[in-house]
């Protein structure tokens, strides 16, 4: 956490692969992301708020509407040096409406189905600044097709707080991003 009482600011979720293997379909992995309204609020007009899923979803081709989640790189094949997928999320900016951010990571099952355990060397990275909140390489998701990795809620107080939270889910990508912030895995 940043500063005395101050919660999470800033984070980035960083997402990797390596390409497939010659001959064989582009393996495309997706951030995605979700904020929650607070529980009793109307929800905005075209929203998508006031049911049990997220107000709106960030993901590859988009932002959120007040540009406080954006994708900063988005790759299609895993090809590159580094992250090949980078999300920001702005929490100290976001509005008071939401109490809950969701954040996930969905396979594209075009044009072959694939988990996990088919994707080469797949890792994700919550960071603040230098400090890394979490870390994985999906081992324990291997079976599914899409997963949670990090649930930011705001307090009480205003503050945002990090849970780790690595679920899998084998469903197709429409449906996790309706469900992203279900408690138990579709």
């Amino acid at each position: 956490m940043s500063g005395v009482g101050k919660g999470i600011e800033r984070v980035e979720v960083r997402l990797k692969w390596d390409p497939s293997p010659l001959g064989q379909p582009p393996t495309d992995l997706d951030v995605v992301a979700g904020p929650y309204e607070r529980a009793g609020l109307r929800p905005l007009p075209g929203s998508g708020g006031g049911s049990a899923g997220p107000a709106y979803v960030v993901h590859y081709d988009s932002r959120s509407p007040d540009g406080t989640i954006w994708l900063n790189h988005d790759s299609r094949t895993g090809q590159g040096f580094g992250w090949d997928e980078v999300m920001t999320l702005d929490l100290g900016r976001l509005s008071e409406r939401y109490d809950r951010v969701v954040v996930g990571v969905t396979i594209q099952q075009r044009p072959v189905r694939r988990d996990f355990a088919g994707v080469l060397h797949p890792a994700f990275e919550v960071v603040e600044g230098y400090a890394v909140l979490a870390a994985g390489d999906f081992t324990e998701v291997a079976g599914s097709v899409a997963a949670t990795v990090a649930e930011f809620r705001r307090r009480d107080s205003g503050a945002w707080e990090f849970h780790a939270a690595l679920r899998g889910y084998d469903t197709d990508s429409d449906t996790f991003i309706r469900t992203l912030g279900d408690s138990a895995p579709a």
